[in-house]
């Protein structure tokens, strides 16, 4: 009996053992397992945040570059400079500038161009051209540098018509905007800004130079030839010259103005757009 007793007492010991080992590994177990599923939802929500960070990282860099820049420079590490054989660059330049700067505070001075340009950038967006850069009051963008627009790539007049038509609406609805703008002004009895455009169409060349703060640009005779038709505009006029006029007669009524002595050009003709 002692031995059946021992026997008995030998197995209840080894099943109480058992069972507590078996529930202190379902404890572990669970806890694990609540464990995995916490680094689970936390991993979700870093990857989630890391998503919007890229995205907006891209969008800033698309804010800075074309699309097919930014591409190439995340593939690449770098951008090569294109050449476009046919783009048109418009210019805008405040009249009196310097005199009305004179008169109003730097923070005034800065949320008014601030104002002014981003309606400007709206302008450019509407019309599919691209922004290159603000130098004080100047205003400069292009149309006709969007993906497969590079030299060879074109698609005969009609390909290159359509960027010129669309800097041209471009800068008569800046002047408009300007005009609405100017009226607001009168009412308070506020110095006003008014504009002279210019638009030249020809080829150019686009890239990114520099290792800090770079920035897109576009160099060639096309860029200082628009300088100078915005140069010799008048304020609320868009002004261009004959290259542009040859793409956009049959959308706009256009004055001729006859040949305008150019400096370092000679003689260039030039048309005003007719509303």
């Amino acid at each position: 009996k002692e031995a059946v007793i021992a026997s008995q007492n030998a197995r209840r010991s080894l099943f109480l053992v058992g069972s507590g080992s078996t529930l202190a590994l379902s404890f572990f177990l669970l806890l694990g397992y609540r464990q995995q599923r916490k680094n689970n939802r936390l991993l979700s929500v870093k990857n989630v945040e890391i998503e919007q960070e890229q995205k907006r990282s891209e969008e800033l860099l698309l804010n800075i570059l074309p699309a097919n820049v930014a591409k190439e420079l995340k593939q690449y590490g770098e951008a090569h400079a294109h050449r476009y054989d046919s783009v048109s660059v418009l210019f805008s330049d405040f009249q009196n500038f310097s005199r009305i700067a004179e008169k109003l505070p730097p923070e005034k001075l800065v949320a008014e161009l601030d104002y002014c340009f981003k309606a400007f950038d709206g302008i450019v967006e509407k019309y599919q051209l691209e922004k290159i850069k603000t130098i004080g009051d100047a205003y400069m963008c292009a149309g006709g540098l969007g993906n497969g627009q590079a030299a060879g790539n074109g698609e005969g007049e009609n390909f290159q018509q359509k960027p010129a038509v669309n800097s041209v609406k471009a800068a008569l609805e800046m002047q408009q905007f300007l005009a609405n703008w100017k009226e607001e002004k009168q009412l308070r009895g506020e110095d006003f800004f008014e504009a002279r455009i210019g638009i030249h169409t020809g080829a150019i060349v686009a890239g990114v130079v520099g290792l800090k703060k770079f920035a897109y640009d576009i160099w060639g005779d096309t860029v200082n030839t628009a300088s100078r038709m915005e140069t010799n505009s008048a304020p609320g006029k868009v002004n261009i010259s004959e290259s542009t006029h040859e793409l956009v007669k049959d959308a706009f009524q256009c004055a001729y103005r006859g040949k305008i002595q150019v400096k370092n050009k000679g003689e260039v003709d030039m048309y005003f757009v007719e509303n």
